[in-house]
């Protein structure tokens, strides 16, 4: 069993920053991919960034120059460093991998976390 778990939402004023962090636990051979989404309210979900093990990251315009993504292997935790925030910013953050359970996999499977509640107060 693999669980997904994000911290680090709550609320901020616009030109502030926050931290995400999503970790990965349970019964984990690798992880590949791991990447943020968000969804507003009326909205469909987003990417905002995604990186690969071996550190590639790809961000939305959106927040090109202003989020960075990261990730600790060792801890199979990711990371999203968000500064100056926008209200436009303001939705639910999830976090997404894809995960191999067994060195057997033919490939990964993908898990999401629960979301976590970003504000961005103007």
């Amino acid at each position: 069993q693999v669980q997904l778990v994000e911290s680090g939402g709550g609320l901020v004023q616009a030109g502030g920053s926050l931290r995400l962090s999503c970790a990965a636990s349970g019964s984990i051979f690798s992880v590949n991919v791991m990447g943020w989404y968000r969804q507003a309210p009326g909205n469909q979900r987003d990417l905002v960034a995604v990186i690969t093990s071996s550190g590639t990251a790809t961000y939305a315009e959106s927040v090109k120059g202003r989020f960075t993504i990261s990730r600790d292997n060792a801890k199979n935790t990711g990371y999203l460093q968000m500064n100056s925030l926008k209200p436009e910013d303001t939705a639910v953050y999830y976090c997404n991998a894809l995960i191999r359970t067994t060195q057997a996999m033919s490939g990964p499977d993908i898990y999401w976390g629960q979301g976590t509640q970003v504000t961005v107060s103007s």
